[in-house]
C-alpha cells in the first residue's frame, strides 16, 4: 500500500478531474440557449437537475450505506464513467430542455458516488489531521467546478469548440475514476459495515456537536451554489449596465470560483491556530457580509472594484465548507461515517435546489438585491454555531 503522503495527491487530482463534471453545463450556458432554444430561466433550471439528481443519488447512497459496504475506490470508478457518459451526452444534436434536464440530473446522481466518497477515503487514510486533507480535496472540487468556465476562454463562437468543454471535463472525469481505482486501494482507517442499519442515519444527529456542524454546513450551501451560479449572470449585467468595462466573462468566472479552492487548503492550516469551529465561523460571517454588500459594490462603475470585491466573495464563501466536513467527519461514528457525510451532503444540496429556484426568480423581478437574500444561510449557520457554543 502507497504511504497516505503519496494518496493525497492522487485523491485531490482525481477529485479535481471528476468535479469538473459539476459545472460543465453552465459554462457553456449561451451556446445551450442557441442552439437548443432554451430560456433564460433554464440556468436555474439545468443547475438544479444537478443538485436533484446529486440529492437523489446521496440519499439511495446514504440509506443503502453503499460507501461503507462496499469498495470506496470502486465506487468512486463506476460513478466516474457513468457521470463522463451522461455528460458527453450534452452535445447530441436531438437535444432539448426536458433531455438536457435528465442528462445533468443522472450527471448530478454520478457526482454523488465521487465528492462524497472522495471525502470518505480521505477519512479512511487521515485519522489524524483530516482538516488539512479535506481542506485539499474540497479545495479540488472547487477547482473542479471552476475548471469548464477556463477551458470556455479558449473557445470561439463555432458550433464545435464549446462541444470540446464537454468532450474534455468526461475525458478528465474517466482519468479520475482510473486514478482511483489503480492506485488508491481501501484505507488503513476503513471500518466495513457488515449490512445496511436503517436506524443508523437518524442516531448520528442526536449527536449534538455533530448537529451543530451539520446547521452550520446547512447555512453555508444556502449561499454556494447560488453565488457560483451567478457568477458569470453578474458578470454579464455588470458590462451590459457599464459598456465600457473590458474583462473577459470566462475566466474571471474561473478565477472567482477557482480561488476558493486556495482558501479551502488556507482553511486547513489556519484551523490548526485558531480552531476549526472559529474558523469555519470567521468564514461564514466574511462571506454574509459580502452578500450584505454586493449591490453597492455592483452599482460602482469600477470593474477593478467589482472584481475584487467577487473575488473575495469567492475566497469566503466556500472556505468554511472542508471545515464543516471535518467537524462532522471527527463526531461521526468510524462505522457510519461515509453515510453520515453523504447524508449531509443531501441536505445540504435540497437547500441548494430551493435558493436556486428562489433566487433564479427573483432575479427576473431585482436582479440586483436579489442575491443579498444569500445572506440568510450565513445568518442561520452563525446562529446554530454560536447558540451550541453558549
Amino acid at each position: 500500500m502507497r504511504p497516505a503522503k503519496q494518496i493525497l495527491p492522487l485523491i485531490v487530482f482525481s477529485q479535481f478531474c471528476c468535479t469538473s463534471l459539476w459545472f460543465a453545463g453552465n459554462a457553456v450556458m449561451p451556446e445551450l440557449y442557441l442552439n437548443f432554444n432554451l430560456n433564460k430561466e433554464a440556468l436555474g433550471h439545468l443547475t438544479s437537475a444537478v443538485q436533484f439528481g446529486f440529492i437523489t443519488g446521496t440519499l439511495i447512497f446514504a440509506f443503502l450505506s453503499l460507501a461503507d459496504r462496499f469498495s470506496p475506490s470502486k465506487l468512486f470508478f463506476i460513478s466516474a464513467v457513468f457521470g463522463a457518459i451522461f455528460n458527453l451526452g450534452i452535445i447530441l444534436d436531438n437535444n432539448n430542455l426536458n433531455s438536457l434536464l435528465l442528462l445533468r440530473f443522472f450527471t448530478g446522481f454520478s457526482l454523488a458516488g465521487i465528492y462524497p466518497v472522495g471525502m470518505k477515503i480521505a477519512a479512511d487514510y487521515y485519522d489524524k489531521g483530516l482538516g488539512k486533507s479535506l481542506g485539499y480535496l474540497v479545495g479540488a472540487l472547487v477547482l473542479g467546478t471552476a475548471f469548464p468556465h477556463f477551458l470556455k476562454t479558449f473557445t470561439g463562437t463555432e458550433e464545435l469548440p464549446w462541444r470540446l468543454v464537454i468532450i474534455a471535463t468526461s475525458l478528465f472525469a474517466l482519468l479520475g475514476g482510473l486514478l482511483i481505482l489503480l492506485f488508491v486501494p481501501n484505507g488503513p482507517f476503513r471500518k466495513a459495515k457488515g449490512k445496511f442499519k436503517f436506524n443508523a442515519i437518524f442516531k448520528a444527529f442526536n449527536n449534538k456537536p455533530l448537529r451543530s456542524a451539520a446547521f452550520g454546513y446547512f447555512g453555508h450551501m444556502w449561499e454556494l451554489y447560488t453565488f457560483w451560479a451567478f457568477v458569470p449572470v453578474i458578470l454579464t449585467a455588470y458590462k451590459l449596465s457599464f459598456p465600457t468595462s473590458d474583462f473577459n466573462i470566462s475566466l474571471w468566472s474561473f478565477v472567482i470560483i477557482g480561488i476558493g479552492g486556495v482558501s479551502c487548503v488556507l482553511g486547513g492550516y489556519i484551523s490548526k491556530h485558531l480552531g476549526v469551529k472559529k474558523t469555519a465561523s470567521i468564514a461564514l460571517l466574511l462571506s454574509g457580509v459580502c452578500c450584505l454588500l454586493f449591490p453597492l459594490i455592483f452599482l460602482e462603475t469600477s470593474a477593478t472594484i467589482l472584481l475584487i470585491f467577487l473575488c473575495f466573495w469567492g475566497i469566503t464563501v466556500v472556505a468554511d465548507s472542508p471545515l464543516f466536513s471535518t467537524l462532522i467527519a471527527n463526531n461521526a461514528v468510524a462505522e457510519n461515517k461515509g453515510t453520515v457525510l453523504t447524508i449531509v451532503n443531501s441536505i445540504g444540496f435540497v437547500i441548494t435546489i430551493v435558493n436556486l429556484q428562489l433566487i433564479n426568480y427573483l432575479h427576473q423581478v431585482a436582479p440586483v438585491y436579489s442575491l443579498s437574500l444569500l445572506s440568510l444561510g450565513p445568518a442561520f449557520g452563525l446562529w446554530r454555531i454560536i447558540k451550541k457554543s453558549k
